[in-house]
């Protein structure tokens, strides 16, 4: 790895500096100021102030259509700089209040947050980390990993974080910052700018924390932060691709595009092609060939993913979880970059089959990844999208709807489709009428039987969904009327399922049913997200809310039995989410083996592939996954994939989820 692991020494000189600088920084009594980047728009803010001998205060806030945390936050410090003292209160991302305590004394602790409220022994020297909050745990572990001799600190209740590297950087004005590497909090690694010893910026995704007087240098912070994490995804590539030529996956039982299984096969495979499917000990094996067991498994075509939103460290929880294709419905203009990344190599990843360029209209609810002020500007857009080789358009919820027409005409005209959220004050239906070809997400379908007076850029659009989709009536007129519309138009629905079923099924304190399936296997920041809650519920709503997703649910069968196109998309936690998709899909009464269609065979029709990929057939592409058990039977198989084959090349679920800190399935 590029800089390699910086020495010992250094550390050591490095660390012996920052504590004394610790000290005077608590001491000083200014207000410390950060702005908070959202999709490159400034969104929020995060501050931090001393109230006392090793005790802070902190607010910290920002905004994303209509959503957003709000915390105020205390902290107090004991003589080894862990926390002994924390209470946070506000609202998290979905709005759902927030009030977590954390307090030690006389070897003990004492926390309530949405998980537990319990005690347990306490001696001073493990890290208590929130469950939501400021960035302010991220800098007090910062500095606690410098110090640390092996450069592990222990979390409490559980867990362990480890500074893995620390990479000096200078900029162009020769300022020098060191950005932190830390592992076992999330899937991905933590990245941290520090000056000396503090926290200048968090640059995570989307979301950048950036100190004020920096702020002008937050691109260049990105850049450079950036290049690291590719020499690390790199590196990770390099170590856990198997190249292939020639490989038998022998005797094992094969997923067909008929939905059924085809025992006891041998499927032949040279580089990066299937060359062909016969019953097993038909045809002799090769000389040195590599053989792989598949006895009482089953292989199945690479899956598709129909609804994601694509990065570089995604791409190995798609690949884990059997997705070698996608569809990536909303994302910046570099894309076919990463794109190139996956399909080269260069960083693991599916392979992505339709670009899709979003487009939201002017407000302060609008998708700040690619915002219009007018029409005009609109179908410029449309125009720069398909010059980047574009296959639709995504319209978003700040749309004017007089734009939509318009918009889709322009769009047909150039051969792309055009898909999205239905805008404010406007029905599924007229958005049909207007010129759409597919609309993601269930909610849009049941908003079209509520009223077009709702503003439904606001987070309405899930809330009055959640109260009301339980009385919608499938045998009403209105609603098969809407379904006919479906399908006389051709419109693909594009349902995200599970995601409702985190938002309206889930209850704070509890694990999300989304999630609880796998949430152990994962780091703790991860598994902590799935005790929120989703929607904000009382005693009253919860049951509604819950009939309101079986209802959903119910859509989905109805869907599928009348013969419109539905297909499995996320638009969430890569692999993981898609499974539960799938489950879901059973659940509603479509039988496995159609689901597995769906996933298979029918996406790589409908995304125009299925020549190359989408089924088990000489002569196509050795897209490949081998699961561990029959999804057919028991769908909840799909889980347990043991390898995927993409490329010409073989990655191993178990290494694949071992470099996140992720457990695999068995």
């Amino acid at each position: 790895m590029k800089n390699g692991i910086i020495s010992s020494f250094l550390v050591v000189i490095f660390a012996i500096g920052c504590k004394k600088a610790y000290k005077s920084e608590v001491n000083s009594s200014e207000k410390v100021l950060y702005e908070v980047v959202f999709r490159e728009n400034l969104a929020g803010k995060y501050e931090k102030w001393p109230t006392g001998e090793n005790s802070f205060e902190f607010y910290y806030t920002y905004t994303d259509r209509g959503r957003g945390p709000e915390y105020s936050e205390k902290i107090t410090l004991n003589d080894q700089n862990f926390i002994s003292k924390q209470t946070i209160k506000g609202v998290n991302y979905r709005k759902v209040p927030v009030d977590e305590k954390f307090s030690t004394g006389n070897s003990a602790a004492t926390w309530s947050n949405p998980k537990e409220s319990t005690q347990g022994d306490f001696y001073g020297s493990e890290l208590y980390f929130r469950y939501d909050g400021s960035p302010a745990v991220y800098e007090i572990l910062a500095r606690l990993l410098i110090t640390s001799p092996d450069k592990k600190v222990e979390l409490y209740p559980r867990g362990l974080a480890e500074l893995v590297e620390i990479f000096p950087q200078t900029l162009s004005d020769s300022i020098s910052l060191d950005l932190l590497m830390i592992k076992g909090l999330d899937m991905n690694p933590t990245y941290l700018w520090m000056d000396g010893n503090e926290m200048v910026a968090s640059i995570s995704g989307n979301l950048h924390v950036i100190r004020e007087d920096y702020k002008e240098k937050r691109t260049a912070l990105k850049k450079l932060q950036d290049s690291v994490e590719d020499v690390y995804l790199m590196d990770i590539t390099q170590k856990l691709t198997v190249p292939i030529n020639k490989v038998v996956i022998q005797n094992v039982n094969v997923f067909t595009s008929e939905g059924k299984l085809l025992p006891n096969q041998d499927v032949f495979v040279d580089g990066e092609t299937i060359e062909a499917v016969r019953p097993s000990a038909q045809k002799k094996i090769p000389e040195n060939t590599r053989i792989i067991k598949g006895e009482g498994k089953t292989l199945m075509p690479g899956m598709f993913d129909m609804h994601t939103h694509n990065s570089k460290f995604r791409g190995l929880l798609h690949v884990a979880g059997g997705i070698t294709s996608v569809r990536d419905l909303a994302n910046n203009k570099q894309l076919k970059t990463l794109s190139d990344q996956f399909n080269a190599n260069e960083i693991i990843g599916p392979r992505i089959v339709t670009f899709c360029g979003i487009i939201d209209g002017p407000g302060p609810y609008a998708n700040q990844r690619n915002v219009i002020n007018n029409l005009e500007e609109g179908l410029a857009e449309i125009q720069v999208y398909k010059d980047l080789g574009y296959d639709q358009i995504k319209l978003y919820s700040s749309i004017k709807p007089e734009w939509v027409k318009p918009m889709a005409d322009k769009a047909h005209e150039l051969g792309m489709r055009v898909c999205g959220h239905i805008p404010s004050f406007m029905t599924a239906s007229q958005a049909i009428d207007q010129g759409y070809d597919e609309i993601q997400h269930m909610n849009m379908l049941f908003l079209n039987f509520l009223s077009d007076t709702i503003d439904t850029r606001t987070p309405l659009r899930f809330t009055m969904v959640a109260q009301h989709g339980a009385n919608l009536d499938l045998t009403s007129k209105e609603y098969l009327d809407f379904v006919d519309l479906l399908k006389k138009n051709d419109i693909l629905i594009d349902p995200t399922i599970s995601i409702f079923e985190n938002m309206f099924v889930s209850q704070k304190g509890q694990p999300s049913p989304t999630y609880n399936t796998i949430m152990n296997r994962l780091p703790i920041i991860n598994q902590r997200a799935f005790y929120a809650g989703g929607l904000p519920k009382n005693e009253e709503t919860a049951p509604l809310y819950k009939r309101s997703h079986d209802n959903m649910l119910n859509v989905v069968h109805d869907l599928f039995q009348k013969g419109v196109d539905i297909v499995p998309g996320t638009d969430g936690l890569p692999g993981f989410l898609y499974h539960r998709e799938l489950e879901l899909y059973e659940k509603s009464g479509i039988p496995a083996s159609e689901v597995l269609k769906l996933a298979t065979i029918t996406s790589a029709k409908l995304t125009g592939v299925s020549e190359e990929y989408g089924s088990i057939v000489a002569g196509k592409k050795a897209d490949l996954i081998l699961i561990d058990g029959n999804p057919v039977d028991t769908i909840s198989d799909i889980r347990n994939v043991e390898w995927t084959m993409k490329g010409g090349n073989l990655y191993y679920a178990k290494e694949l989820y071992e470099s996140m800190g992720i457990q695999h399935f068995n």
